[in-house]
């Protein structure tokens, strides 16, 4: 199958981490901002201003221009890098593995009859499934979302929590999607200006929550009653399928 990788980027214009670690991922660029990513030396597409927003906005920007692949991966602009477990070994994917690899999955996946697979969000190696290397069931993260060809799209009233709604569309499309559990991503979430940073807060991932919950039910969206934190940004997914 053939691979091709994208990783939207919004006022971080110096040298993308996500490149450097993986040269052939193009970063998305608005034209109003191109000038300056290109000075700090990366490998962008140029698109109109228009086309941002929000994360969805761009991302679906992407799916309806860029998919000239078998399978379109989004990435975060700011990836340290890939990784797997082999027993009790952290290995990173260097450039080479991680085509072979994002082929190999996006074959499998389709295999299986999906159109949408991506990572394991945890690095911790307690959350390494030894005996279920695969999930069907699962959210998949926004740093890594892999897309074979389908007609399903980011909702952008759901900026924030697009990562978890797009997996629940899959999986009530298709049945299921791929995740593979032995394979994820690090990324530096919150803790770098730019991108969803611009418009993150409190009070906007409430709302979002509210609405993610508003439109899928509170049966398949709950709040995590044990979190420490005033306000659990991240639900947590019941769905009613049979799968792992």
């Amino acid at each position: 199958m053939k691979v091709k990788f994208y990783a939207p980027s919004y006022k971080r214009p110096q040298k993308s981490i996500t490149q450097i670690n993986y040269p052939f991922v193009k970063l998305i660029v608005r034209e109003s901002e191109a000038e300056e990513y290109l000075k700090n030396g990366n490998d962008i597409e140029i698109v109109p201003d228009s086309a941002q927003g929000n994360l969805c906005r761009i991302r679906n920007y992407i799916l309806n221009n860029y998919f000239d692949a078998d399978c379109i991966i989004l990435l975060d602009d700011d990836c340290k890098g890939i990784y797997r477990w082999e027993k009790q070994n952290k290995v990173k994917f260097d450039a080479e593995m991680l085509m072979e690899f994002s082929e190999s999955m996006s074959v499998l996946c389709n295999d299986w009859g999906f159109k949408f697979w991506g990572l394991n969000c945890i690095p911790d190696k307690g959350a390494y499934r030894e005996h279920t290397p695969f999930g069907t069931l699962q959210y998949i993260g926004g740093p890594f979302q892999a897309h074979l060809k389908n007609d399903i799209r980011y909702d952008e009233d759901l900026p924030l929590k697009e990562d978890y709604d797009i997996t629940l569309q899959h999986i009530k499309k298709h049945n299921g999607c791929l995740r593979v559990n032995y394979a994820f991503y690090d990324v530096k979430q919150a803790e770098q200006s730019g991108g969803c940073a611009t418009y993150r807060n409190l009070q906007k991932e409430k709302e979002q929550f509210e609405l993610l919950q508003k439109k899928w039910g509170s049966n398949v969206i709950s709040q995590d009653k044990k979190s420490k934190r005033s306000y659990d940004f991240n639900p947590i997914l019941k769905i009613p399928l049979k799968g792992v």
